[in-house]
């Protein structure tokens, strides 16, 4: 995954409530998912359903037991009336450049030696992210996804899509077959922006499987959306069913709380919305599928209009200047895969039995993690020219970060000087460099694959270029005295902020 910086079409939402819920169990505390701005002026969200489930009054459930099925619509006035509604969205565009930072500060700005570009902004600075209160207006069911999903996904084969914790909590209401095809479509009054475009979407029937698909969403709902919101996971059209394509698997990886987040397909008309992800993790058995369940966006729109139509609400006259219409996707626009002579400059690093990746930043420099080279003094790196060349150079370990530092990094410098290498362009803001390790809930000890801490190359390239002209490590010893700021961002925590915790 990685940050997208600029998209303002990804929020998060949370909701509360002070009343019990339909169950008989208080609905204390925040659920919160991902949700896409389908509007700014109208301010129209929509997100999937679930998260607002707990909040339907004991009355409804009682007159019918069957509402799952049988609505057609759900009303604000089906909810608990103190229900309370946040939408976490981008304030504004993030920096395009002229050496600033993700929220537009000069990258020397926290920590000057290094060029430190937060990732986190406690001090809350105007430009990164605003929240809004938000009104529910209804939620609608998507009958073509449920019958489709009914016979793809069948009971016999014992497949899940939340934990058994909130089964437990919920019972029936959140059972599989009978949520997972409900959305919500709530306004946010303040958010009118004249002027602004729409989110353009598209119709699921033009795709086929391998095209290439782009989810947009929260990880971990409105836990640390500061570091979280507007995160990209790339995949393929894995499988699709139904009339219309009406049900999209696809492999970019999501995680818990991307739940309501965008699907968007790249085309000559540029990123256009496609489905809305319904549940980003499920397990068959008791196996994990690494697979994300998407509804098209296209019969989502289809059944607000109905719905809309059918109930004579008043809500209908902010539709039409909404003009939400899915329409065909335009051809498709193919992104080439990495270039053979820049895989080149990603080696392997050999330190006995221990292994792992590192990159060449010049001709006698590779960085890599402090626990690949594990306190050795020398170490094997492994270049590959080309499919048919390669060659094993001897290197010294000249630095390693200190164990307590946030920053797991190491720097090996090669006996012999590489004369063939193609060296990597450092990004000028944000970019990814060294990945340092998957991402671990220590409270559970669960680790999640597919999220992985990385180490931006603007925390590293003042040094790189410091010890290059001069053999001096001073720039690379900065990374041992990182601030409490920089090690919360890295521990995924905050300073007092209570963070209301993910539906899932």
């Amino acid at each position: 995954m990685m940050l997208l910086s600029g998209d303002r079409a990804c929020c998060v939402i949370s909701a509360s409530s002070a009343c019990g819920n339909s169950v008989g169990t208080p609905a204390q505390g925040s659920w919160s998912c991902s949700g896409v701005i389908l509007s700014q002026s109208p301010g129209i969200v929509v997100c999937h359903g679930a998260i607002f489930c707990p909040f339907l009054l004991e009355e409804v459930i009682a007159a019918d037991q069957g509402i799952w099925s049988q609505c057609s619509v759900l009303l604000a006035n089906s909810f608990s009336p103190d229900i309370q509604i946040q939408v976490l969205c981008a304030a504004e565009s993030r920096s395009k450049g002229n050496g600033k930072g993700v929220l537009g500060k000069d990258l020397g700005a926290c920590s000057p030696a290094l060029g430190f570009n937060p990732l986190s902004n406690q001090q809350g600075s105007p430009g990164t992210l605003r929240q809004h209160e938000a009104k529910l207006l209804m939620m609608v069911p998507c009958p073509e996804f449920q019958n489709t999903f009914s016979k793809v996904f069948t009971r016999a084969e014992q497949w899940h899509f939340c934990r058994s914790e909130d089964e437990q909590e919920h019972g029936a209401l959140l059972d599989d077959l009978h949520y997972l095809h409900w959305f919500a479509l709530l306004e946010i009054p303040d958010l009118n922006s004249p002027g602004i475009a729409q989110v353009s979407c598209v119709l699921a029937e033009s795709l086929r499987k391998g095209d290439m698909l782009f989810a947009c969403g929260s990880p971990f709902g409105s836990f640390c959306p500061d570091i979280f919101i507007n995160t990209l996971s790339k995949g393929i059209v894995s499988n699709l069913a139904g009339e219309g394509n009406v049900l999209i698997l696809t492999d970019a990886r999501c995680l818990p709380g991307t739940e309501g987040g965008g699907v968007f397909v790249f085309s000559e008309d540029g990123f256009n919305l496609v489905g809305i992800i319904v549940a980003p993790l499920c397990w068959k058995a008791n196996e994990w599928v690494g697979l994300t369940l998407v509804c098209s966006i296209g019969h989502i729109l289809e059944n607000v209009r109905s719905a809309l139509v059918g109930s004579g609400s008043s809500m209908k006259t902010w539709w039409p200047p909404v003009q939400l219409v899915a329409k065909p996707v335009g051809k498709m626009a193919v992104s080439p895969g990495p270039a053979q002579h820049l895989l080149s400059a990603v080696v392997l690093v050999e330190c006995g039995q221990v292994w792992g990746s590192g990159v060449v930043v010049s001709s006698r420099l590779v960085l890599t993690c402090r626990h690949v080279v594990n306190e050795a003094s020398g170490v094997c790196v492994r270049v590959q020219h080309s499919p048919e060349k390669g060659c094993v150079l001897k290197g010294k370990v000249v630095f390693t970060t200190n164990d307590d530092s946030p920053y797991d990094i190491a720097v090996v410098e090669l006996e012999e000087s590489l004369l063939c290498f193609a060296k990597p362009v450092s990004a000028t803001k944000f970019g990814a460099g060294i990945v340092a390790s998957n991402t671990k809930d220590n409270s559970v000890g669960a680790t999640y694959p597919h999220l992985n801490y990385s180490v931006p190359i603007t925390v590293l390239q003042p040094a790189v270029l410091e010890y290059s002209r001069t053999g001096d490590l001073h720039g690379f010893q900065e990374l041992n005295r990182a601030n409490d700021r920089i090690r919360l961002v890295w521990r995924l925590q905050r300073k007092t902020t209570e963070v209301p915790h993910s539906k899932l």
